[in-house]
């Protein structure tokens, strides 16, 4: 199945959900029935990576309509709003996803309830199926950035788990590797929450691409040893100036690129992209739990009572960054240059679409 779908069940609309923290050794389905279960699965990273918790969120506020009495209908749709915006501050897709859900709400504002509940619902599935439009799109644009035998280094997750289907960081990989281009992949385990060593290594496997996991402290010894000709990472929030916000440990990842002489990439939607930040110094850094440090699926691993820091992402400066591939194409320095034209382009498609499916509805 995809990391999340719709579903018109008897019982009623649920949101279906791979539960990414039984990863790898369950594949569960978490089954949504209201707006605030969607906000659980989001905030306890049932649902992780900047693409799949936009659509999740999209989809939670179609479920909230749908789920709501006609009386209240305003008031629940506003309130979802909200819960869902709660739930992670550092990956702009969830809020874009909201003001698009916001957005489409007040299209239909004064319509009757069933008319209102079918526009969101039409509108998050809109969503998903963009975000799975985008994320192909991204890997026919990357793809030819690796060549037949490259060692390639990831981190975190920012394949088919981390969206709708097929990823963003993976893309280029998956389009390369169905082109026939053998590389291979190194994929650093991604401490605390190990999403390399759970989801990358597990889809990387499903794909039949030739892999090997190492811990993240090991990547600068492979990248002296000239093993790694490339590194590929996706993003939560990417800065009007190109400064990339992604899983903490990638700005170290960053250095060692530039002193090795190689190639550091970021793969990602438009809709990752965050105009109204000039710089990545004012996008927010989302503190967890200081327990997914000092436990690992609940054994304790550090002294009972120690504290300990959990910044879950870092940032990027934009001059380590070698090229920003979206669905538009790969866009080089400078930055505010090259990302404005892309989301540009990007939103004036989903205007075009947007504007003929509601026109077709009137």
């Amino acid at each position: 199945m995809k990391t999340v779908e719709w579903h018109d069940t008897p019982g009623g609309a649920e949101v279906w959900l791979i539960d990414q923290t039984r990863l790898p050794l369950e594949e569960e389905v978490v089954r949504c029935r209201d707006y605030t279960e969607v906000a659980h699965a989001i905030r306890s990273m049932q649902v992780r990576g900047a693409p799949a918790i936009g659509v999740t969120a999209a989809m939670g506020e179609a479920l909230a309509a749908v789920r709501a009495p006609d009386d209240t209908l305003n008031a629940t749709i506003q309130e979802a709003c909200g819960a869902l915006a709660k739930t992670r501050p550092t990956a702009v897709n969830l809020f874009w996803a909201i003001e698009r859900m916001r957005s489409a709400a007040l299209r239909v504002a004064g319509s009757a309830p069933h008319e209102v509940r079918a526009a969101l619902v039409d509108e998050a599935q809109r969503i998903a199926v963009e975000d799975e439009a985008c994320s192909r799109a991204i890997g026919a644009h990357g793809a030819a950035l690796f060549a037949e035998g490259d060692g390639v280094l990831t981190h975190c997750n920012a394949g088919g788990l981390a969206a709708v289907s097929y990823g963003t960081a993976l893309a280029p990989l998956r389009a390369a590797h169905e082109r026939g281009t053998r590389f291979h992949v190194w994929v650093d385990e991604t401490r605390p929450f190990l999403q390399g060593s759970r989801l990358t290594a597990w889809e990387l496997l499903k794909a039949g691409i030739d892999c090997t996991l190492i811990t993240d402290n090991m990547a600068a010894h492979f990248m002296g040893r000239g093993r790694v000709q490339k590194i590929i990472v996706g993003a939560d929030r990417i800065a009007a100036n190109g400064d990339v916000a992604n899983k903490i440990g990638t700005y170290g990842l960053a250095i060692l690129a530039r002193e090795h002489s190689i190639p550091f990439y970021v793969a990602a939607p438009t809709s990752t992209v965050d105009l109204a930040l000039a710089s990545g110094d004012l996008i927010p850094i989302e503190e967890r739990d200081h327990t997914e440090v000092t436990q690992l699926r609940g054994q304790q691993m550090a002294p009972l009572g120690m504290r300990a820091a959990h910044p879950a992402f870092d940032v990027t400066p934009h001059r380590y960054v070698t090229a920003i591939i979206t669905e538009e194409g790969v866009h080089g320095p400078p930055y505010v240059e090259s990302l404005r034209e892309a989301v540009e382009v990007a939103r004036g498609k989903t205007l075009l679409a947007g504007e003929g499916v509601h026109g077709a509805s009137r």
